[in-house]
């Protein structure tokens, strides 16, 4: 075998192994930044599970998606409650709570049990779901 023929197929080799060294290092920067975003979109929210956020004045107490653009929020402002309908273009005021109210809205059940956590949710979703 010629020397050209076997530096090509070495050539080749080499471009393959970089080649896929850099598309497994594009998915791990990919992975290290969704982490960091969602990180950032969470720690702005108040967390994933709702957390009041805001000052002693006026605190946002939660939050119900109702679609895209479209939400129930559960006001604080002073010693009074508001809840909210908010869109991309208006806010409405939906009802003045008391502080009672309020915290049945979005107090804990009282059965003492905690919601599951997702991934005990999606635990008991697999296995509802049939193999095929």
């Amino acid at each position: 075998m010629p020397l050209g023929v076997i530096l090509a197929a070495q050539t080749t080799v080499l471009d393959s192994i970089l080649s896929l060294m850099w598309v497994l290092l594009c998915a791990v920067v990919i992975i290290a930044l969704a982490y960091v975003f969602t990180k950032h979109v969470a720690g702005r929210s108040g967390g994933l599970l709702g957390a009041a956020r805001g000052t002693d004045r006026f605190k946002e107490l939660a939050r119900l998606p109702l679609g895209r653009e479209q939400a129930l929020i559960l006001v604080q402002a002073g010693e009074r409650r508001f809840l909210l309908g908010v869109t991309a273009s208006q806010v409405s005021l939906v009802a003045e709570l008391t502080q009672e109210e309020a915290q049945a809205m979005y107090a804990p059940p009282s059965d003492g049990q905690a919601p599951p956590s997702f991934g005990e949710a999606l635990r008991a979703v697999l296995k509802q779901k049939k193999p095929r």
